[in-house]
């Protein structure tokens, strides 16, 4: 089983993490599964970016991304060449290394 090692965050995972996630499934829901309550404004149907993270090791091993996540990447914060949203990306057979950023952008929330 891969496992995700989750770099720390100061309100979601001070210490950082290390997980089992199944192959198959969604970082997001790796995640939220493991006590990690990663926002998800758009409750995981790809209309949002509040979901990002930037994969530090074992970028390759993902699917690549699609047009639509991309298009929704773009408006991220501190997006990155690594980025993906984690309720599209789904994990293969190998560990990951990743780090949720600091700041999301959430209109909702926001009041936009």
């Amino acid at each position: 089983m891969p496992k995700i090692t989750v770099l720390p965050h100061e309100t979601l995972c001070p210490q950082g993490a290390r997980i089992d996630a199944k192959t198959g499934a969604t970082l997001c829901d790796a995640l939220l599964e493991n006590g990690i309550e990663i926002e998800h404004a758009c409750e995981k149907s790809c209309a949002c970016t509040t979901c990002h993270v930037i994969i530090r090791e074992g970028f390759d091993s993902l699917e690549p991304s699609e047009e639509k996540e991309d298009d929704l990447l773009d408006r991220a914060w501190g997006l990155t060449p690594t980025s993906r949203l984690s309720c599209q990306a789904r994990m293969a057979g190998e560990d990951l290394v990743i780090e949720i950023p600091k700041y999301t952008v959430n209109m909702v929330k926001e009041g936009h």
